[in-house]
């Protein structure tokens, strides 16, 4: 189990994300909806995980994955990716990502891919 930020600035990919996290096991300790707020909560908050969209208004999710990074090179971030995104998804890889899921959310995908990051 581990304690989760979701960041996105769809209200129903935090939602979806929020069940199926949360149907297996783990705690959602906050939402942000851009990358500047997902880095202030990240700081106030410590969560274990983040998951992280990349299209985002105010500050997209690659420019928040440095800052986290730069605050705590250890972090766990999970860069989330519609289709087509294969060059940010590799830039944020690049950047210490430490994986990625594409959108529309697959639940074993996305259960799988945090498990193994919560261990």
């Amino acid at each position: 189990m581990a304690n989760i930020l979701i960041v996105d600035d769809s209200r129903t990919s935090r939602r979806m994300l929020r069940d199926i996290l949360e149907r297996s096991g783990h705690v959602i300790i906050g939402e942000a909806v851009d990358g500047q707020e997902g880095y202030n909560e990240y700081v106030k908050l410590k969560p274990d995980i983040v998951t992280m969209d990349i299209t985002m208004p105010v500050m997209d999710g690659i420019d928040s994955l440095k800052l986290i990074r730069k605050e705590d090179p250890n972090a766990k971030v999970v860069m989330i990716t519609a289709a087509g995104q294969k060059e940010k998804m590799m830039e944020a890889l690049k950047l210490g990502a430490s994986e990625f899921i594409t959108k529309p959310f697959n639940d074993d995908v996305v259960i799988s891919t945090v498990n193994n990051l919560a261990k």
